[in-house]
Parts: C-alpha cells; sequence; structure tokens
C-alpha cells in the first residue's frame, strides 16, 4: 500500500483510543520470594517490582512446606503491596504438598496461583475447578511435554482464566540435556513458541530467570533479547535485578516519542481514514497507529504506578 492510501472497509476507525479497549497492566517484573522467610515478604512491600511471586515449591524445603503455606496466607491477609500483582507459586498438584496449597489459598484470594511443571491442557482445568472466581491461573511452561502442547495449554484460557504463560527455563534446559549459553540458542525455539501462544489468546508472556545475580552486564543482555522476542516481563531471583528489567521492558523515551507522533500524524483531520502515512520518514500503516496507542498506555500505566507507590 502506498503512502495516503484509503482503507478497506473492514479496517477499524482510529479516532478513538476508547474502541480499542487499551488496558495493558505492566508486568515488566515478577520477583520470586521464598514463602519460608518473612523477613523477605515484608521487604517485597517497598521493592520496585511489578508482580510478587510467592514461593512456595524450589525456595522451600520439604520440612518447611507448611510453615512456609501459612506465612504466605498471613502476608496476603495483611495486606499493604500496594499496586503490585500478588502471585504464589503452588507446588505441583502431583505432589503431596500442592492441593492443601490450593485449598489454603482459595480463600485468601491472590492476583493469581503460578502452577509449576504444566504438561498438558488437563492440568490447567484441573487446577481452575478448585479456585474461586476473581483468582487468575498463571502456567509455568518448563517441561519438553509443554513446549510441545503449547497450543492446547494456551487455549484453556477461552473456558479458565489463564492470564500468563511464564518460561521455566531452568528445567526445560536440564529435561532438554541442553547446555546453558549466553546466546540461549538451545532456547530460542521454546521462547518463539510460548511467545507466540501468548499472543493467540492475550495472555502475558513473562522470560525465565537470570541465574548469575552477579553479572548485571548479562542481565541487561537477556532482558534485551526476551524484550526482542516479544516476552512482556522477566521473572527474576534477587531484587538487584530488578531496575535492569523494569527499564528493560518498559518503553524507552526514544519509543514514547515515536510513538506520539505516529499517533499525531494519523489523528490528523486531514488524515482521517488513511491507512498509510510517512511518518518520520518511514511509510507507517494503521496496524504501527494501534501498537503506538498500546505502547503510550503502557508507559502511562507505568508512570501511574509509580506515582501509587
Amino acid at each position: 500500500m502506498m503512502p495516503n492510501s484509503k482503507p478497506d472497509s473492514n479496517i477499524e476507525a482510529h479516532n478513538s483510543t476508547d474502541r480499542l479497549n487499551i488496558k495493558p497492566k505492566p508486568c515488566r517484573t515478577a520477583l520470586y520470594m521464598p514463602g519460608s522467610n518473612d523477613r523477605a515478604l515484608e521487604k517485597a512491600k517497598n521493592l520496585a517490582t511489578d508482580s510478587v511471586i510467592f514461593d512456595l515449591e524450589d525456595a522451600v524445603a520439604p520440612e518447611m512446606k507448611q510453615a512456609a503455606r501459612t506465612q504466605v496466607c498471613a502476608a496476603l491477609a495483611a495486606g499493604g503491596y500496594g499496586q503490585r500483582l500478588l502471585v504464589v507459586r503452588v507446588n505441583g498438584l502431583e505432589t503431596q504438598w500442592g492441593m492443601d496449597d490450593v485449598l489454603a489459598l482459595a480463600s485468601h484470594q491472590p492476583d493469581a496461583i503460578l502452577l509449576p511443571k504444566v504438561n498438558a491442557a488437563d492440568d490447567v482445568l484441573k487446577l481452575a475447578r478448585h479456585l474461586p472466581q476473581g483468582v487468575a491461573i498463571w502456567a509455568m511452561i518448563e517441561t519438553p511435554q509443554a513446549v510441545l502442547k503449547l497450543p492446547e495449554i494456551a487455549a484453556t484460557a477461552q473456558q479458565v482464566p489463564l492470564k500468563a504463560l511464564v518460561f521455566g527455563s531452568n528445567d526445560l534446559v536440564k529435561d532438554m540435556r541442553a547446555q546453558f549459553q549466553p546466546d540461549r540458542a538451545p532456547l530460542a525455539f521454546a521462547m518463539s513458541q510460548l511467545v507466540l501462544a501468548a499472543r493467540a489468546y492475550d495472555l502475558l508472556a513473562l522470560d525465565g530467570v537470570f541465574n548469575d545475580i552477579e553479572d548485571d552486564q548479562g542481565l541487561q543482555n537477556e532482558c534485551a533479547q526476551g524484550a526482542a522476542f516479544g516476552f512482556d516481563g522477566k521473572t527474576l531471583i534477587h531484587p538487584r535485578q530488578l531496575e535492569t528489567a523494569n527499564r528493560a521492558f518498559a518503553p524507552s523515551p526514544n519509543d514514547i516519542a515515536e510513538a506520539k507522533a505516529i499517533i499525531a500524524a494519523f489523528e490528523q483531520a486531514e488524515n482521517a481514514g488513511t491507512a498509510v502515512l510517512k511518518v518520520n520518514g518511514k511509510m507507517t500503516e494503521i496496524l504501527h497507529y494501534h501498537r503506538a496507542l498500546q505502547l503510550i498506555a503502557l508507559a502511562n500505566q507505568i508512570a501511574e504506578g509509580q506515582k501509587m507507590d
């Protein structure tokens, strides 16, 4: 299509952000906090994370499982976490603790339950049967079976409140018998599949953790890679990693300036009904206008959240 060409009749009018129903909820960062560490749970109230994941699984020794569950329930009841999403990673439903975790948490209404070791759609559907209305499901994609069944897992969002796919890179590398590499080449297929499945069903896509807490440049590189793949944010294991990840998964000043220019161009009266324009020397289509609206809405949500916290 050439610049200033007129759209087909089925192209959505572009003079109202309301018609696009843009209500992004930032989730640039999701910080795991051990459910057995009461000081960590308290510290999370003042950290610059969009989401806190209270961990009852990997971060908790078997002999501490019940105590951790009690502490997390108490933390949810006490509140004080501001606008942060509160998510609890339960133990797998096949373990001796998993269903007890779910039943105990149901009355405390976290924003979401993060289910580990999801292998198929039935795992998500099973969890949904035990959750009250208003509690979402986040599914961890960390096994070869899960990667191969991502389309059907993501499709459960049409039946139950599945809201996010979370990449479990450590477990997947182990199960693949692969090696960790800085460019994550062995994981590229799984990463793309996860993002595609998430986009197909309007789900959050969260990248896996970065293990080397002291490697700031490595974290920065991996965050940039995750953002380039299309992930919405990253799961983290230490507060030190928050600033880097928050910055990487937020619109940059240049992104915001470009988006504003695109919006201004399409919303000029003389361009009403135009599907393609030249903006700052680049051919820009209506899809870029819609993306620009989403980006600015996300930037506004981030700024508003910073004010409230």
